[in-house]
């Protein structure tokens, strides 16, 4: 069930209604049930691994308390860690293993092997299954206490706003929250209202301006053949902008739709592409999973408290595997390397960089010089977004190809680039959603608060203005039709 469809449009009044009128003591069973729904709507079956996932880290939370020794206590944290990352590997990544293995095989004139396994990859497992460890573990570290109630853990695990594509919550936001549900005052009508409007929001960026955008993209990519450095570097812009509104509305809407139940989500992303450097862009971009990898992955590893070599070995390990998390892929591989590279020549640099700064009198503090650093940082995640987008290793060395080496500037000029599915009227509607992006983001940057919150805080007029803007730009500009095939959220895919 998409959050832009029909469907969830009459599934998520139903449950709000529901919600808002039966007794306190039954909120969560209603949750989990109306979850669970949401989840199997895509595939019934696969039910059974969330549940499996649910059922095996709520044991061992269980278990985990029940053993003083921490040697039992490691066992089992390791017992769970492995059956969960061994349900994921085989649904995500058995396909790419076995295609490597062969690629070894037909190299060395062997018989490859056949796949026995008939794999559909899940919706939703990467997010679920990490939100899930992440308990085990904060059990263990003596962050939270175990659960006692299967059906409230398990509502925590499968809660269905942020349950496909996150933010991947920590039991100690989520999970406390989950077991007051029978406290939280139902009628707020700030909270609604602020809620309401980040789902507007959300839906706004994801139907005007995402889904524009991929007509684009996808366009461009489909017939690289045809295309030179103009319609190859538009495409990387524009893909650089659609994966932030993708998946920013989808955690927009996720946020929002939870925060009018009376939840409120952690935030996920807050204006990355002002970034100054890569490092501040992950402290921005997925807020949830890079905190996930530090706290779980890189901080374990000895994070920066072993020398600068193995910091720099820490850092290269956690986003190539931070790239492997999105995709079983080399082109994610790729992508999770090339940033973590960036962290590292900026890290390595740095004492040069400062040397050059007092060198030229640099004034860091002057706008300019923040302009010049967010404008770089911007071009180097474009480019590593190159290698997110591409099918293929060979597809994104073609593009990089046909971006380098084939100059066609003037067809920045003839009105080429409206040959790619957005005609001019198509542009300036996408112009105009940019341009509300922008100030949205601006808002975010300066005021430190969700466009909900801000909102709030102006005057009745502006703020029905603006929600009316909203709501009838994805009615009257939105991509859908009988004749468009409604794009789900990239992330579904991770």
């Amino acid at each position: 069930m998409q959050f832009n469809s029909i469907d969830f449009l009459i599934f998520f009044p139903i449950v709000v209604l529901i919600y808002f009128i039966i007794p306190r003591k039954t909120r969560y069973l209603w949750l989990l049930i109306a979850s669970y729904y949401f989840y199997m709507s895509w595939n019934a079956k696969y039910a059974l691994l969330i549940a499996l996932s649910t059922l095996i880290t709520w044991v061992s939370g269980l278990m985990i308390s029940r053993f003083s020794s921490r040697a039992a206590q490691k066992s089992i944290v390791a017992l769970s860690f492995a059956s969960n990352l061994g349900i994921l590997f085989f649904f995500k990544y058995f396909d790419f293993l076995l295609e490597n293995v062969n690629l070894v095989l037909e190299r060395f004139q062997l018989q490859i092997v056949e796949n026995p396994f008939d794999i559909l990859l899940p919706v939703g497992i990467s997010f679920y299954t990490f939100q899930a460890l992440s308990y085990t573990m904060d059990v263990y570290r003596g962050e939270v206490e175990p659960e006692k109630n299967p059906l409230k853990y398990a509502l925590f695990v499968s809660f269905f706003p942020q349950l496909v594509a996150g933010p991947i919550e920590r039991s100690k936001n989520l999970l406390r929250q989950v077991k007051n549900v029978d406290s939280i005052k139902l009628w707020d009508y700030d909270r609604i209202a602020s809620g309401f409007i980040l789902m507007c929001w959300g839906m706004f960026q994801k139907v005007v301006i995402a889904d524009r955008l991929s007509i684009f993209v996808d366009q461009v990519w489909d017939n690289l053949i045809s295309c030179g450095s103009v319609e190859t570097i538009a495409a990387a812009f524009a893909f650089s902008t659609e994966i932030y509104c993708d998946f920013a509305g989808y955690s927009s809407i996720a946020i929002g739709a939870a925060r009018l139940m009376g939840f409120e989500l952690m935030e996920n992303f807050n204006a990355p592409y002002f970034a100054t450097s890569i490092r501040q862009f992950w402290r921005r971009w997925h807020i949830s999973l890079s905190g996930w990898f530090r706290d779980y992955l890189y901080i374990p590893l000895g994070g920066n408290r072993k020398g600068r070599v193995r910091k720099q070995i820490n850092v290269m390990i956690t986003f190539l595997l931070s790239g492997l998390w999105h995709g079983a892929s080399w082109t994610y591989v790729i992508w999770g390397g090339l940033h973590g590279g960036y962290q590292v020549v900026g890290d390595l640099t740095s004492p040069l960089r400062e040397k050059m700064n007092l060198l030229f009198h640099t004034d860091k503090e002057a706008e300019s010089y923040r302009l010049g650093q967010t404008i770089f940082t911007f071009l180097l995640v474009t480019f590593a977004w190159i290698f997110f987008r591409a099918e293929t290793l060979e597809q994104a060395i073609y593009f990089l190809n046909r971006l380098f080496t084939r100059w066609n500037p003037w067809n920045f000029f003839n009105g080429s680039l409206y040959e790619f599915g957005l005609d001019r009227l198509e542009c300036h509607i996408l112009l105009a959603g940019l341009l509300l992006l922008f100030c949205a983001d601006m808002i975010r940057e300066r005021k430190k608060e969700d466009l909900g919150v801000f909102l709030l805080r102006q005057n009745l007029w502006f703020r029905w203005a603006a929600v009316i803007v909203m709501i009838l730009g994805c009615l009257v500009f939105g991509v859908y039709g009988v004749d468009f095939d409604s794009t789900q959220f990239i992330y579904f895919n991770f």
